[in-house]
């Protein structure tokens, strides 16, 4: 080895030996790896578990479940995004849990009692009546509605849609403009705007039982055109057809629609004979006297128990027109006439009626302009009729007399529990005494239910 040269200032500096070298590269290479952001001493997962994000995370392109075993399938739908598609789970998954998130994580409020305790059956059907809400007709894709109808026809038993939006008018809507309020109110310029037909949808719904409807809109605010609640001729016969095919359905509301006589007798034509109807509510429509005798033709050619034609025009003939069906009725068991004006000849058509009647509960002549001799009338029937529990004669003028009258038939009736004078002027002395009597019908009745529980179907 060559020596340095005495006096030379520069000192060479030793090389490593090839040992040393390497153990000083182990050291900066350990160095780096203890730094390492992405290092960890957590233990590899399963490769079980590997797979089940594996399945969680492909679901959509490769839905794996049935195959897995119970508590794989558990890990599974309690991860799986309540965002897959409906094409994908709907007939599927099963698991109310999962159906429950996805109910939960859109609606606030969800009770699932309305919808026979199912999560899943929840979701379909407010999800589908929300598509038929915001349903615009030649502006909407039909489709939205048609390939729903694979996916939720097995689920579906209820269908509640408040609101029907009619057709957007573009060309139309400059004319509309410029006509003043005073025509629109009265029905100026109207328009023919048709609704979603619904008889597609329907009469696809093989477990379909109740059906409420309302043609109107919600929430319109400075918006409002007469022409937004206009329940036109045609959505009716589509309507019609649509219910007459679903054999299944055993209620059908159709309330603040607009329903004159002319739809109610289309209406009640395509109900003959229905094989499952049992409660029909019009309330709150436009039905008079000859709509009243359509539906009087039908309570005897169906299976009707429940009627309900509150807050109607219907007058004395259409009262008598539906006493006669009730006379010869052996199936209807609720009558509601609220907020009609049938007076005492249609008052006391009913009370004839009730005495032959053998089948009606229920039945209500709220603020129907009684007085005296309907009451008289009814006296007889709370001291023959053996079947009546509940009778509503609120807001009319029956009078002190009509008020004894009715007091003197309840002498010896054991069987009404529920009878409402309020606001029918009989005086609060006879309304006291009445209310007794019906006090100690109702608390009878009571005793004899804990005596006598009903026996329970097997």
């Amino acid at each position: 080895m060559q020596q340095p040269a005495a006096g030379d200032r520069s000192t060479a500096v030793p090389s490593l030996y090839p040992s040393q070298a390497s153990f000083a590269a182990d050291l900066y290479h350990t160095h780096r790896v203890i730094e390492d952001p992405e290092w960890s001493l957590a233990t590899v997962p399963h490769l079980t578990e590997l797979c089940l994000q594996h399945i969680i995370h492909n679901f959509e392109k490769n839905p794996i479940l049935d195959r897995l075993l119970p508590e794989h399938q558990r890990k599974v739908l309690d991860r799986l995004s309540t965002g897959l598609p409906l094409t994908v789970t709907a007939n599927l998954i099963s698991d109310e849990d999962y159906w429950k998130r996805r109910c939960t994580e859109r609606w606030p409020v969800c009770d699932i009692s309305n919808y026979g305790d199912s999560w899943k059956r929840m979701f379909f059907e407010r999800h589908l009546e929300n598509i038929l809400k915001c349903f615009i007709p030649n502006s909407t894709d039909p489709n939205q509605v048609l390939e729903l109808i694979p996916l939720c026809k097995d689920y579906v038993r209820k269908l509640e849609v408040d609101q029907f939006l009619p057709p957007v008018q573009v060309d139309q809507k400059e004319e509309r403009d410029d006509l003043s309020d005073t025509g629109s109110d009265f029905g100026f310029g109207e328009v023919s705007m048709h609704h979603y037909n619904l008889g597609v949808l329907i009469t696809a719904l093989p477990h379909l039982e109740e059906l409420h409807l309302t043609y109107g809109v919600k929430d319109c605010g400075m918006n409002f055109e007469w022409n937004l609640f206009n329940f036109t001729h045609q959505d009716c016969r589509n309507l019609a057809v649509a219910v007459k095919m679903c054999h299944n359905l055993k209620v059908f509301k159709l309330t603040r629609s607009k329903v004159d006589d002319v739809k109610t007798r289309l209406l009640a034509r395509n109900l003959l004979d229905h094989p499952c109807l049992v409660e029909l509510n019009l309330s709150h429509n436009l039905i008079r006297d000859k709509g009243a005798q359509a539906i009087s033709k039908l309570i005897n050619h169906s299976r009707l128990k429940t009627l309900n034609l509150c807050n109607n025009q219907i007058r004395h003939l259409g009262a008598q027109a539906l006493a006669g069906a009730l006379a010869e009725n052996s199936t209807l068991t609720s009558l509601n006439l609220r907020l009609n004006c049938v007076e005492d000849k249609g008052g006391e058509a009913i009370g004839h009626a009730l005495l032959t009647n053998t089948t009606l509960k229920f039945i209500h002549l709220g603020s129907n302009h009684l007085s005296e001799p309907t009451a008289t009338l009814f006296s007889q029937v709370l001291a023959q009729n053996t079947t009546l529990t509940s009778i509503n004669f609120s807001c009319n003028h029956l009078g002190p007399d009509g008020g004894q009258q009715l007091l003197d038939g309840l002498a010896d009736n054991k069987t009404l529990t529920e009878f409402d004078l309020r606001l029918a002027e009989v005086g609060d002395e006879t309304e006291y005494l009445i209310h007794q009597i019906v006090w100690a019908n109702r608390e009878a009745a009571r005793q004899g239910s804990l005596q006598h529980p009903p026996t329970k179907l097997l």
